[in-house]
């Protein structure tokens, strides 16, 4: 059965068949048939095929909610679940900086316990990077409008979240130009904070009205053929994209 959703989102991104698959690594016969034949691409080239069309895959390729190797894969890559951000122990997040060699993605709005909870994380960050770990982190924009809305739904006054963005960012601003260090502001509306390190993750949902410490966390490891961490993951690299880089304090 024809993939008539695959060939309308990628119409809808204005792409081409051949642009995709120059972005997937494939040739154009390889896209045409998943689009014709309905065939399921394999896990990477799905993962960039949704990253590049910004849909997830599952909308992309349903059959696969049925597939019992993927659900098994998925069923893997969950460890466990803590009730809340403190429930996390503290080794468990100095373990995440600590013991990651390629790569660490942060999205949050603050992320101000990172900083107050380890007066070294900038410092740890700085050698890492220079030898040879990609560090990438977002942060909000205090100035957006989402985060003067998050704000008033928790609680804390108009400007109260804007104002702990802003500590942070006085903190982590001493690593603008450290080669391998990348830092960005975000005005999205967050729905998970994420923290990424090499394999691992721990995926902070949000809830209405709650703040981030008061909201469950999610522990995956990625496992080859699950999906649950590149979903994440796909979802950070969205937001990296729209992300304009941090050029100095205000």
């Amino acid at each position: 059965m024809p993939n008539e959703r695959l060939r309308g989102c990628i119409s809808d991104a204005d792409l081409t068949i051949d642009s995709v698959a120059s972005h997937v690594g494939v040739d154009r016969k390889t896209v045409e048939r998943w689009i014709s034949t309905g065939r399921v691409p394999h896990r990477n080239h799905r993962w960039k095929t949704s990253t590049l069309l910004k849909r997830d895959e599952i909308y992309l390729w349903p059959s696969l909610l049925d597939d019992k190797r993927v659900q098994g894969a998925s069923d893997a890559e969950f460890v466990q679940i803590f009730p809340h951000r403190g429930a996390v122990p503290h080794e468990m997040w100095k373990s995440l900086i600590d013991d990651a060699k390629d790569t660490l993605d942060i999205l949050v709005y603050s992320g101000l316990f990172l900083v107050d909870n380890r007066p070294d994380f900038t410092d740890v960050l700085a050698e890492k990077a220079k030898s040879g770990m990609r560090v990438r982190m977002l942060f909000g924009d205090p100035d957006s409008a989402e985060i003067t809305r998050r704000s008033e739904e928790e609680g804390i006054g108009t400007h109260g979240l804007s104002g702990r963005i802003s500590v942070t960012l006085s903190y982590v601003s001493k690593l603008i130009g450290v080669p391998g260090v990348e830092i960005r502001l975000h005005d999205t509306i967050l729905y998970n904070s994420i923290y990424r390190s090499d394999s691992t993750m721990l995926v902070n949902p949000h809830a209405y009205g709650s703040g981030a410490p008061f909201n469950p966390v999610l522990h995956l490891q990625r496992v080859p053929g699950g999906r649950m961490f590149d979903h994440y993951q796909a979802s950070f690299d969205r937001v990296w994209q729209t992300g304009k880089p941090l050029e100095s304090m205000r």
